[in-house]
C-alpha cells in the first residue's frame, strides 16, 4: 500500500471518530459538532453575519444558514436586524444557548484533549503544521481545472 493511501485512510479514521462524536453529542444534548461550532463562533464573533461565520468555520453559507435555521427553531440563536444598518441581519445566542453551552463538552472527546494537551508545544504546533499542510495541499487540488 502506498503512504498516501494510509493517510487517507487515516483522514477517513479521523472523520470517523468526528462524526461519532457529533452522533454523541446531539444524541446527549440535541446539538450535533457542526452547530455547536457554529454557535460557539457566533458568540465568539459577537453579533456577526451568517456569511462570516461560514467563512470562520470554513463551511458553505449554504450550511450554516441550514444550521442557523435549526438553532433558531430551538430557540439557541436569534436573528436581528442592525441598529445601525437595517440591511445587516446579526446573530446573537439566546439566553438558552448560553445555557446550553455551558453544559455541552467541547468538539473533540474529551480524552483526545487530555492527550493533546499533554505533549509539548512543539509537538502540538508540530500536528497542526501537519494537518494544514495537508488541507492546503488539498485545496490546491481542487483548485485544478481538469482539461
Amino acid at each position: 500500500m502506498e503512504i498516501y493511501e494510509q493517510l487517507i485512510l487515516s483522514l477517513r479514521q479521523v472523520n470517523r471518530e468526528v462524526d461519532l462524536h457529533s452522533k454523541q453529542l446531539n444524541k446527549q444534548f440535541g446539538l450535533t459538532g457542526p452547530q455547536l461550532l457554529v454557535i460557539k463562533k457566533i458568540v465568539e464573533l459577537k453579533g456577526p453575519m451568517a456569511k462570516m461565520v461560514a467563512q470562520a468555520v470554513n463551511l458553505s453559507p449554504a450550511t450554516v444558514t441550514t444550521i442557523i435555521d435549526r438553532l433558531e427553531v430551538n430557540k439557541l440563536v436569534q436573528r436581528k436586524r442592525s441598529d445601525y444598518d437595517k440591511r445587516r441581519v446579526e446573530l446573537f445566542v439566546t439566553n438558552k444557548g448560553a445555557s446550553l453551552l455551558l453544559q455541552v463538552p467541547q468538539l473533540l472527546p474529551a480524552a483526545f484533549i487530555t492527550q493533546f494537551q499533554a505533549l509539548e508545544p512543539w509537538e502540538q504546533n508540530q500536528l497542526l503544521s501537519s494537518v494544514l499542510r495537508i488541507v492546503a495541499m488539498m485545496e490546491s487540488e481542487s483548485d485544478v481545472i481538469p482539461i
